[in-house]
């Protein structure tokens, strides 16, 4: 039988997108993109990357009750630091942050942009307007840590993503206490002549299913005319996630609409968190051309059985 699929994507993009544009700021801002999602009693919390007209970014919060009409804070949450021990290292603004609650905390990881290049960063929330850093966790040259939302085998774990002779593969590592991390293993490269050729990155917190690990994670391919950022998935091992159980050979979401083919950064479908609700439909949040923020969903089963064939 024909898949309906066949030659569209598997997501469905939400007919009122972009969900959030530097129209809905209420401040003054250059734009705004690669929101994570956080669920609370009340609704939906975006953390929102905002850069702001001087260049830099910094996080700003939206609220809904939907999950899909959102009303932001009027003013910054989270911004560089400008003196004490981040500062430094947050000299250039704090990008892409990515939830994930362990053990009833709510975990930050972000990108530090200093003057030696971009690090992870770690900082926890107890409501989401009031952050306290805990530590920068990596080398220069490393960015997309998302926390895993359980230990696994005693030891926290996250999903990274260094830059090695210019190409960027997925790693996992591991810490006792979120400060000190190491054996660290690649857990997926970029694939020749695919569609994610260039470079990968995680993208989601990791999905924990009865079949595996869940990762919904963006993909690079270089044309002439530039990057197309597109978001695939994949299925890690449950108890040693280096090893990946399968991969989709395509991807589930490709910028073709306007709002994702125009702006900051053309052709960009960048995925940044994913909510499931007790009817088994998942919203997954994702940056357009680095400009505004759109939804798109499926069902939990479509992401577990069509996205892999």
């Amino acid at each position: 039988m024909r898949s309906r699929y066949l030659g569209r994507d598997l997501l469905h993009r939400w007919e009122g997108n972009p969900a959030i544009t530097v129209d809905d700021i209420p401040f003054r801002a250059n734009t705004v993109f690669n929101g994570t999602p956080i669920e609370t009693p009340d609704g939906i919390n975006l953390l929102l990357r905002i850069e702001g007209q001087h260049g830099y970014s910094f996080f700003a919060l939206a609220r809904s009750t939907d999950g899909l009409h959102f009303k932001i804070d009027k003013k910054p949450v989270m911004v560089p630091a400008r003196k004490g021990p981040f500062a430094e290292e947050e000299i250039k603004g704090i990008e892409d942050p990515r939830v994930t609650v362990v053990e009833g905390t709510c975990y930050v990881m972000y990108t530090a942009v200093g003057p030696c290049g971009p690090r992870i960063a770690l900082a926890k929330t107890e409501d989401y307007v009031n952050y306290e850093r805990i530590a920068v966790i990596s080398e220069p040259g490393n960015k997309d840590g998302i926390l895993f939302p359980r230990k696994i085998k005693d030891r926290y774990a996250r999903l990274d993503r260094p830059i090695g002779l210019g190409r960027g593969s997925i790693w996992v590592s591991y810490s006792p206490d979120l400060v000190h991390w190491g054996d660290s293993e690649v857990v997926m490269a970029p694939r020749g002549g695919y569609w994610d050729d260039y470079r990968i990155g995680a993208s989601v917190a990791p999905i924990e299913t009865e079949q595996g690990w869940l990762e919904i994670y963006h993909g690079v391919k270089m044309t002439s005319s530039g990057p197309i950022y597109r978001t695939g998935v994949a299925l890690l091992d449950l108890d040693n996630p280096s090893k990946v159980i399968k991969r989709g050979d395509s991807p589930i979401l490709s910028p073709r609409e306007e709002y994702e083919r125009i702006g900051d950064v053309p052709n960009v479908c960048f995925a940044c968190g994913a909510v499931i609700s007790d009817h088994d439909e998942v919203k997954i949040y994702y940056g357009a051309a680095d400009t505004s923020i759109c939804v798109a969903t499926c069902t939990f089963k479509q992401l577990l059985e069509d996205a892999f064939e």
